[in-house]
C-alpha cells in the first residue's frame, strides 16, 4: 500500500450548471496517518442559540402531562414534529437572578440582557454597561480555538440608538444577546451580504477573504502603534477598557493566522453572495439561517447566537394574519384574540427555525448529518410575556450533539431550577466544561 500525505480538501464542492453542492465528510478528506485528524468517527461539535423576543404563551408551548417520551407536541412546537427524535423540550427552568425588586420597569431589557449569563444587567444609559459573559462565549473559548471566526452573531433587527431604550437601561442590552465579557457585548449583524463577506470575503474565495483580513491587519497595526502612548494618559478604568479592546485586536490577528494556515488544505466553498437585506421578514430570517448553516458546514465557526427579533419588537405579521404588533399582543391579559395572535407569531417563528433544522438534517457531515453533530437551543428570555418574568422559560433543544443529546423527550424539572444549570450542562456536551456560571447549582440530571 502506498500512503501519501495528500488529502481531499475538507470543503470540496461539486460544481454543476447553476449549482454548487457541498460534499459530505469523506475518508479522503482526513490527512493520511495523522493521529489528530478529525474523522467521521470524531466529528466536530457545534453549538447554537436562537432568541425569540417577548416571551410566549406558555400553555401553548409546554407539552401537557408529566414529561417523558410520550408527550404530545404543543401548538407552538408542532413545526418541529418531523424532528421529534432529535428534540428535547425542557420545563421548569428560570433566571431568577434577573428579577429586580427595586428597579421598577425595564423587564424586557433585563430578561434579554441576562438570558445567556444569568446576570442582572447594570442599570445605566451610559458607557458603563455591565452584564455577564454568556454561555455561547464560554463555548467559543474552546470551540473557537480552531476556526477563523470565534463565533457568529446574527439578528433581523439592528438598533443604532444610543442611551436609554427602556426605563434607564442602555439600548446595548437589547441589541446584544452575546457578551464576550461582563463589559464587552458583541454586535449582531443583520445584513446577509455583510455576513457573507465576513465568512467568505467579497466574491466568496479564500484569497478575497485573506485580502480583506490583511487590510484589517494593516488598520489594526496602525492603531496599536499608538496604544502605548495613549495608555500613559489614561486612568485605571480606561486602561481596563483598552485592554479589552486589545484582546479583540489580538483575536482578529489570530483569526488571520488561522485562515492563512488553513488556506491550502481547506479552501472555502464557492457560493453566491447575497444582495443585501430582503424586504420580507421570512426571507430575511431564512437567508441568515442559510449563512449560519453554511458557516457551520464550512467550519468557519462552531458557535452562533441569532436573534429572531429584538426584545420589545413591535413587528407585525400580516402574512400570517397578525396585523397587530408583536409586543402589543404579548400583553394578552388572557384575551382569547390576543392569545390566538400571540400564538400565531410564536408558531410562525418556530416554523422558520424548523426550516433551518431541516436544512441541517439534510446536510451530510461525517458519518451523519450536520444536525447530528450540533446542539441548537431555541428560547426566550421571559416566560409568559404578559407576566414579564423569567420563570419557567420556554426551552427547545434540537440536534444530536455528537451522541451527547438523546432526543424524543420532555424533561420536567422542579420549578425555578436555574437556567444556568442547563448552560453548564450544554458546555459539558461540547467539551467546554466550566465549574459554574452565575447562579448555577450543578448539572441537569438526565439531560
Amino acid at each position: 500500500m502506498i500512503v501519501t500525505k495528500k488529502a481531499l480538501p475538507r470543503r470540496t464542492v461539486l460544481r454543476g450548471i447553476g449549482a454548487t453542492v457541498a460534499l459530505p465528510f469523506l475518508d479522503a478528506m482526513a490527512p493520511a496517518l495523522t493521529a489528530t485528524a478529525r474523522t467521521a468517527a470524531n466529528p466536530i461539535p457545534r453549538l447554537g442559540f436562537v432568541y425569540a423576543p417577548n416571551g410566549m404563551f406558555l400553555p401553548n408551548f409546554h407539552p401537557s402531562g408529566g414529561g417523558g417520551r410520550g408527550f404530545e407536541m404543543s401548538p407552538i412546537l408542532k413545526p418541529l414534529e418531523p424532528y421529534r427524535d432529535q428534540l428535547v423540550v425542557v420545563s421548569g427552568l428560570s433566571n431568577r437572578g434577573l428579577v429586580s425588586t427595586n428597579e421598577g420597569g425595564g423587564v424586557h431589557t433585563r430578561a434579554h440582557g441576562g438570558w445567556l449569563s444569568g446576570v442582572l444587567p447594570k442599570r445605566t444609559e451610559g458607557a458603563d454597561i455591565e452584564a455577564g459573559k454568556t454561555i455561547d462565549q464560554y463555548a467559543a473559548d474552546t470551540l473557537g480555538a480552531d476556526t477563523s471566526l470565534r463565533s457568529l452573531e446574527l439578528t433581523t433587527e439592528s438598533n443604532f440608538t444610543v442611551g436609554n431604550c427602556e426605563n434607564g437601561y442602555s439600548c446595548t442590552y437589547q441589541n446584544s444577546t452575546s457578551w464576550r465579557t461582563a463589559t464587552t457585548p458583541l454586535p449582531h449583524e443583520r445584513d446577509p451580504r455583510v455576513v457573507f463577506q465576513r465568512l467568505f470575503g467579497d466574491g466568496g474565495s479564500m484569497e478575497a477573504r485573506l485580502a480583506q483580513m490583511q487590510t484589517d491587519r494593516s488598520i489594526l497595526d496602525s492603531v496599536t502603534e499608538s496604544i502605548d502612548r495613549l495608555e500613559r494618559r489614561l486612568g485605571l478604568r480606561d486602561r481596563s477598557s483598552v485592554e479589552e479592546y486589545l484582546d479583540a485586536v489580538r483575536e482578529i490577528e489570530r483569526r488571520i493566522q488561522r485562515a492563512e494556515q488553513g488556506n491550502a488544505a481547506t479552501p472555502l466553498p464557492a457560493v453566491e453572495q447575497p444582495g443585501g437585506v430582503p424586504e420580507e421578514y421570512d426571507e430575511h430570517v431564512l437567508l441568515l439561517f442559510d449563512m449560519l448553516v453554511l458557516a457551520y458546514q464550512a467550519d468557519v465557526t462552531r458557535v452562533s447566537c441569532t436573534q429572531m427579533a429584538r426584545e420589545l419588537s413591535g413587528r407585525t405579521y400580516p402574512n400570517i394574519g397578525v396585523p397587530e404588533a408583536h409586543h402589543s399582543v404579548s400583553h394578552h391579559q388572557l384575551d382569547p384574540h390576543n392569545i390566538e395572535q400571540y400564538t400565531k407569531i410564536n408558531t410562525h417563528q418556530m416554523s422558520l427555525f424548523a426550516q433551518m433544522v431541516e436544512k441541517m438534517h439534510n446536510t451530510p457531515d461525517g458519518d451523519g448529518t450536520l444536525l447530528d453533530h450540533t446542539i441548537l437551543l431555541y428560547g426566550t428570555g421571559m416566560g409568559d410575556g404578559d407576566h414579564h418574568t423569567p420563570y419557567n422559560l420556554p426551552v427547545t433543544l434540537v440536534g444530536g450533539g455528537n451522541g451527547q443529546l438523546v432526543g424524543g423527550r420532555h424533561l420536567q424539572y422542579e420549578l425555578d431550577t436555574p437556567f444556568m444549570n442547563l448552560g453548564v450542562s450544554l458546555l459539558d456536551k461540547v467539551g467546554a466544561r466550566v465549574d459554574r456560571v452565575s447562579d448555577s447549582t450543578g448539572r441537569l440530571a438526565d439531560l
